[in-house]
């Protein structure tokens, strides 16, 4: 269960589940009572004090069991709150509230098909829980179950129409499994729904699936919409950075990539994307300095080729020929440094090494439009 579930419509009714006297009963519910009110509070030890305390009346006591299974899982101890939970379930088989604790557990784990097992045994009890079928579905969308997934999302929004962690589920399996413009109905749901008090994640959401459409413009709005929320947040400025990357602007975006870098200076790949931006824009000088900041991190087979391409732009072809030969040594299933060091050779008036280079490729068996191409335009 999430801190959200911990509330009163999902705490075991204490009074259901104690024998004995009545004074101790009264004892257990009174514990039984404060353990839960100090779980709400986040007071997890004296929680659990109250739990063992439970524990001392009545052996294997349920209720007690779940609590302090709850106060370990709350704590991020998941295999202590399983040894708790599985403890349970040997005395009181079926239990609800110990199957529902212990499936989060292993979810947490990334255990996802043992927790679908679980929860689907909870199912077997209770097969219209919103909050279960909901977990079922985005399990099985971590294992790229997609048909389950989806089907369990769209059995959400029967029962409940609007329901947005089905909708977001719906959003995340479509965009997974690279189904953009399912993926953006699902999210501009969300936007709509929430139009003035839109989670930022939504709209990153969307935007990225402009990205992936290609409708970069389109993206553009929903990036700048997430930056006028948060001016630091990585995936609008990223978000941005790449549409105008995609719109062929590359002067805005190394405005975006040096606002990344100003907040994350060491990473490597927002290096070598600002080097791309500045060699497209000719400034060859500051693109090897980006290049190079980021194969002083590591070595960056991007980075590298970019400094690669600076050599052919610069008409240095025999050093570019060096480095990309170096390059497809490395990697030599990569078309894109045989395309690269083929038209290196076509630049020398050496056609017939272009045209071995992309033969050389072609042997590996893989097939590439690109390399087919070219080869066809020498041939």
């Amino acid at each position: 269960m999430s801190d959200a579930l911990l509330n009163e419509d999902f705490f075991p009714q204490p009074e259901l589940m104690v024998d004995g006297s009545e004074k101790q009963s009264n004892e257990i519910s009174e514990l039984s009572k404060q353990g839960y009110q100090y779980l709400k509070e986040n007071r997890i030890l004296e929680a659990k004090d109250a739990f063992k305390k439970i524990l001392a009346l009545e052996d294997n006591n349920n209720y007690a069991l779940v609590g302090l299974g709850d106060s370990e899982r709350k704590q991020n101890h998941f295999r202590e709150a399983i040894e708790y939970y599985n403890r349970c379930l040997s005395f009181h088989p079926g239990n609800n509230y110990a199957l529902f604790g212990l499936a989060d557990c292993h979810k947490a784990l990334n255990q996802y098909s043992k927790a679908i097992e679980i929860w689907e045994q909870y199912l077997v009890h209770d097969d219209r829980n919103i909050t279960v079928l909901t977990r079922v579905a985005d399990a099985y969308r971590k294992i790229r179950d997609f048909k389950k997934s989806k089907l369990l999302y769209l059995k959400v929004l029967d029962m409940e129409e609007n329901n947005a962690y089905a909708l977001i589920g719906l959003g995340h399996l479509h965009y997974d499994f690279k189904e953009y413009k399912d993926a953006l109905y699902y999210w501009t749901k969300m936007l709509d729904m929430n139009s003035k008090a839109v989670d930022i994640r939504v709209l990153t959401s969307i935007g990225n699936c402009h990205r992936k459409l290609k409708t970069f413009d389109k993206g553009v709005h929903y990036f700048e919409r997430a930056l006028s929320m948060d001016s630091n947040n990585f995936y609008a400025l990223f978000g941005l950075a790449d549409c105008y990357r995609g719109m062929n602007q590359q002067y805005r975006s190394v405005e975006y990539w040096n606002r990344i870098l100003e907040i994350d200076p060491k990473n490597k790949v927002i290096l070598t994307r600002a080097g791309d931006a500045y060699r497209n824009t000719g400034d060859y000088k500051t693109a090897a300095e980006y290049y190079n900041k980021a194969m002083d991190i590591d070595f960056d087979i991007y980075a590298a080729l970019g400094l690669a391409l600076i050599c052919k732009g610069e008409g240095k072809y025999d050093e570019a020929v060096d480095r990309l030969s170096a390059l497809i040594r490395d990697d030599p299933k990569n078309y894109r440094l045989y395309i690269d060091l083929a038209d290196c050779y076509v630049k020398m008036n050496q056609k017939s090494k272009a045209i071995e280079t992309l033969q050389s490729f072609q042997r590996f068996g893989i097939r590439s439009q690109a390399i087919t191409e070219m080869l066809e335009k020498l041939v």
